[in-house]
């Protein structure tokens, strides 16, 4: 009888607390209302609370967006950015990312290079590295199927199809499981930081008595190229500028 009342308490105490705990949590509704109410600061404290359920490209975009309307625009470049490394082809969140640059104090012009080094960019950041996933596997069961056409089709022309079509399929499984890994390695290498201090002086070695090379200004985005001396990070401009910075002066993407 204690054993059967002793169960009852459990299932009564889960059922409870599945009952009440998901009604604290933060949803993406919550999130949006708050956005489009204009309560940005709690907007920013929904989207925070959903990116430790899970990073997404869409939380990171609307993060950004409601650190913009908050006016924190070095917060919303951060965010624009890691959208932007998780779906590197999302239209909107290039756009809003360039809007939040062009209003930085820092008007850096990249230096050029080779066409088919844009080229390559472009295709390779098409889509996101999921959607790259999805097409080397849907790409690769294609060309096993084209393959078993080919060796057991009693026609010459269905033959001649699997073979071609088996092809083809597999340059496209090479190619989009390449462009995966690319772009699951430059999520995981994270080169790329922010300026988060209101102006900080570029260093042209990683000491505070060290000669000023240049200043950059909170909202601009460096290359970080060295990480090997304590306390501080040599860091490159997209126009080829590089020196070093405290580490405490940025924030990586």
């Amino acid at each position: 009888m204690l054993h059967r009342l002793h169960l009852r308490c459990i299932f009564l105490m889960y059922i409870f607390l599945s009952l009440v705990l998901p009604s604290n949590a933060v949803t993406i509704k919550d999130a949006e209302q708050n956005y489009r109410k204009g309560n940005y600061q709690q907007a920013i404290n929904d989207y925070k609370e959903l990116l430790k359920q899970g990073a997404s490209a869409d939380i990171f975009y609307n993060l950004g967006n409601a650190y913009y309307r908050s006016g924190n625009l070095t917060q919303a470049i951060l965010n624009y950015e890691r959208a932007s490394l998780l779906s590197p082809g999302n239209e909107d969140i290039n756009f809003n990312l360039e809007f939040a640059r062009s209003k930085t104090v820092d008007k850096i012009v990249p230096r050029g290079e080779m066409f088919y080094v844009t080229w390559y960019k472009s295709i390779r950041n098409l889509v996101s590295i999921d959607s790259w996933a999805y097409i080397s596997l849907i790409s690769i069961a294609l060309a096993f199927v084209f393959v078993l056409v080919y060796l057991f089709s009693p026609t010459t022309g269905f033959q001649k199809l699997g073979f071609f079509s088996g092809i083809l399929l597999f340059v496209l499984f090479s190619f989009s499981s390449f462009f995966a890994f690319q772009q699951k390695s430059a999520m995981q290498k994270r080169h790329g930081a922010i300026i988060m201090a209101p102006s900080v002086n570029v260093k042209k070695s990683p000491t505070f008595n060290a000669l000023d090379g240049f200043v950059l200004h909170e909202g601009t985005r460096v290359d970080i190229v060295d990480e090997d001396i304590k306390g501080w990070v040599g860091v490159q401009v997209s126009d080829g500028r590089s020196g070093w910075v405290p580490i405490d002066k940025l924030e990586k993407i």
